[in-house]
This record gives structure tokens, sequence and C-alpha cells, in this order.
């Protein structure tokens, strides 16, 4: 086996990395996907939905072997920390190293699942390694409900067998994932005047985190925390609503939530609502160490407020809904089951949403969760509706894939991987739904604190993982 120097994934990850590709946005990395399919002479199809497949045949000794998917997203999440200007729609991120990490300053670095992207194309651009024929599959929008993955034509596909590269351990291999969709609760808004005091308060510094990885290391929501702050301290004073904000992506837990209300009394509110959140920053610091609140005293004006009616809705809804995990498998140790995350709370063309995140291993279990959400936002006549919906993932007993990465993993490391299924999403899932008898693995490098501003990509890692995948490609003839 000739080895590809693993320096071109760094390559190509620094070259995406320079194109603006949020989820939503995935415009400009579908062209530089094509483009490059076009420098390289290699067959391609690109469709109406920005996803992008190149094929490429098999090497000397190959061409008639089975063909393999080679796939990963080019969509990333935008996260960025507070007060950071960088513009997502228009320009790219800018990347540094920090020792074995790559990172990217002030937002996330879109690892997931760029780096896939990045193995992908170099593998491609290679003459010197032995594969059999490749269908690069490059899909779009993966972050926001694997809508690419699910209008992709798949019948341009002929592999039986695919590895996915959106994994986040080095030393384990994926072998099922969760099914979910995106919840929405929605109410029209009617709006009164009051007279008081502005009070910004915000609520931030919580760790967030990806609501499929992260739901079970009991995280606090922000938009939650947001409602126990407010159903307590309507026990002590009368106030009004006049915005409220959290989060911005329903797969993403909110780490910061800020309401502006109108009170009569500011001094004694901020007293009293300082030392109730002191209360609560102790309780959780075991596990949210960085948690902070701050007040800002505004002017003293006639306001529009939430009307009474809402507010008491809004208050209720934000400290009874269930939110985290449901549910525990049965059959697999340690497997979250069933959870929903509140990724979204805002005020916006006087409505106010509620924006879930779901999430179940099961069919039955997920269909649950959505008729039990109606049920509850029923009660105080609120519109719901779904979309996004994806199909779990399920465990196939008889995968040669997992068998010779099981193989190729213990004689790189000379231990065996984990064997695991998860409780995120994975466009796994989507391909198995549609094409019968697939066999399918999901591998990746190491990376750490996902779809937040923190996210670093370990560099030793990303070396290991892409020699492991250019072994599994040598035993595919």
């Amino acid at each position: 086996m000739t080895n590809l120097k693993p320096e071109r994934v760094f390559y190509y990850f620094k070259q995406i990395s320079d194109v603006p590709r949020g989820s939503g946005n995935c415009g400009g990395m579908a062209r530089y996907c094509k483009n490059f399919a076009i420098n390289h002479n290699l067959k391609y199809v690109k469709d109406d939905a920005d996803n992008v497949v190149i094929f490429k045949d098999g090497t000397p000794g190959f061409e008639n072997s089975e063909p393999v998917i080679l796939q990963g997203h080019i969509d990333m999440v935008c996260q960025k920390t507070e007060g950071a200007t960088t513009d997502f729609i228009n320009r790219g991120i800018e990347l540094f190293v920090d020792g074995d990490f790559l990172k990217a300053k002030e937002t996330t670095l879109g690892a997931d699942n760029g780096i896939a992207v990045a193995m992908i194309l170099a593998i491609l651009e290679s003459d010197n390694i032995p594969h059999p024929p490749i269908e690069a599959v490059f899909t779009s929008d993966e972050e926001i409900g694997l809508i690419g993955a699910g209008k992709l034509d798949k019948s341009i596909l002929s592999a039986k067998k695919m590895i996915n590269l959106d994994s986040e351990e080095d030393d384990t291999v994926t072998v099922s994932c969760a099914g979910g969709c995106h919840f929405l609760a929605k109410t029209p808004l009617d709006f009164q005047e009051k007279n008081g005091t502005k009070i910004t308060v915000t609520l931030k510094g919580l760790k967030g985190g990806h609501s499929g990885v992260e739901i079970n290391n009991n995280r606090v929501n922000a938009d939650a925390l947001a409602g126990r702050f407010l159903n307590h301290i309507k026990k002590t004073f009368n106030f009004d609503i006049i915005n409220i904000n959290g989060g911005d992506k329903d797969n993403a837990i909110p780490n910061k939530c800020t309401i502006e209300l109108c009170v009569d009394d500011a001094d004694l509110f901020i007293k009293t609502a300082e030392a109730y959140l002191e209360i609560i920053k102790a309780e959780i610091a075991d596990r949210e160490s960085g948690f902070t609140f701050t007040f800002s005293k505004g002017e003293t004006s006639l306001f529009k407020v939430l009307c009474d009616d809402i507010k008491e809705k809004l208050i209720f809804a934000l400290t009874c809904v269930p939110n985290g995990v449901l549910e525990m498998s049965a059959d697999i140790a340690g497997l979250v089951q069933t959870s929903l995350n509140l990724g979204v709370l805002k005020i916006e063309n006087e409505a106010l949403s509620l924006h879930f995140g779901l999430r179940s291993n099961k069919k039955s279990g997920l269909s649950f969760l959505i008729e039990k959400l109606q049920a509850f936002f029923g009660s105080v006549n609120w519109e719901t509706d779904t979309n996004g919906h994806y199909p779990p993932w399920e465990y196939k007993d008889n995968s040669q894939l997992r068998e010779i990465y099981k193989a190729v993993y213990a004689d790189y490391f000379g231990k065996a991987p984990k064997v695991e299924a998860i409780h995120a999403g994975l466009e796994c899932g989507v391909f198995a739904d549609a094409i019968e008898g697939i066999d399918c693995i999901s591998i990746g490098p190491a990376l750490y604190d996902v779809h937040t501003a923190n996210e670093k990509l370990s560099i030793s890692s990303t070396e290991n993982v892409f020699n492991i995948l250019l072994k599994i490609l040598e035993k595919l003839k």
C-alpha cells in the first residue's frame, strides 16, 4: 500500500474552511465540489438540493470490485463567541493550531463534517492508492434535518457498502443511530402596554453542546432555565415580558437566553432575582461551572408587552414541557433511546415559537413523543408542526464492513475498537432506509465540543483515522 500523506487532508480542510457553508447556505460548497470533479476529470452529479456525488473508477486490480460509498455532509453549524463579528453568510472561518488541536477563531470549527469532505477529496485526488470504485456522496443541510440526504436520488448509486465519516470518537465504530424530526410549537401574540422600567436579564456561560451527543450529560438548557427563573420570580413580583430569546439551532442545547422585562421597582427586582440566580448557580456549579448572569437596567417608559394570558402560558410551557432524556434503551447499556431538546425560543413577526429537536432509536418512540408534545401544547391552544423527519439506522447482524474495520483497527492499534450505537442522527439511517441491504459503518477522528465555538479537532487522530480508512479501502477488493 502507498500511503497518501495526511497533509492533503488538511490542505483541503483549509480550502473548504474558506467557503461559507452554514446550513441553508450550501451553494458555494456544492460548487466547490463540482469544480473539483471537473478539474480532476471525474464524473459527477449535482442536484437542486446542492448534493454532489463524484464517481471514481477502481484502481488497477480493483476495476471489478464492488463499489463503496464514502459519505460526509458539506454544511456546518455556525456558532460564535459572544461579541464575535464573524459573517457566516459571506465569509469562511479562520483556523489556527493549538498543540495537537485544530481550532477556529471565535467560531465553530466545522470539522463536523468538513473533515470528512477533506478526507474524501484527498482520496479522490490521488492516483497512487488502491481502492474499489468510489461513489463520493457530499450531502447538504445535514445539520438541520438530514435534508440533503433525504432529497438525494439514491438510484444514481450502485454501491451496497457505505462508510460514513461523521463520527467523533476515533476508537469507536458506530453501527446504529437514532431517527428524529423537528417539532415546532407556535402561537400568535397579543400585546398590551405597560409603564415600568426595562430590565434585561441574561443567562449565559452554560456549556451547551450537541443535542444528540451531549443530551445525557446533564447539561443545563438555557431556555428551560429561563422558565424556571420566571416561574419562581412571579411568586414575588408582578412583571411583564417585552421579549425573550434563547438558542438558534434545535439540535444545539442553548447556552444563553436573554429576557427583557418591564417591572415597577427595578432595584428590588434585581436584588431578589440575583439572590435566586445565585442559588441556581450554586446548585449547578458541579456540572455548569461557567454559568453566570447579568442584569441591565434600562429606561422607564411605556412598553409593548405580552398580554397576561400569553405570558402565563409561556411560563407554564417553559417550566413543564418535557426536555432532555425521556427513556434509556433496555437493549443497549448506556444508550439514550428517546429524547428532546428545546433548542430555540424566540419572539419574531408577532409570534412566539419554541423549536425542539426530537430523537429516538425506535420509530414508535418518536411517534409517541410527537403525540405527547401535541397533547401538551394542545392544552394551551398553541399550533404545532413537525418536519425534517429522518429514519433510525438499525443494527445489522452480518456486517462485512464492521468486521473489516475491527480487524484493521486491531492491527493498527493493537487493541479492539468500541462498537457502539448512538443517539445522535446520522445520514446512514436515510441511506439504509432507501437502499435495501446496504452495509454501513460510521467512523471519524476525535472531535470535541461540536456545535459550539470551542469545537476542536485532534490532528493526530485525523491522521490515524485517515490511514485506517485507506487500509479499509485496500481490503475491499
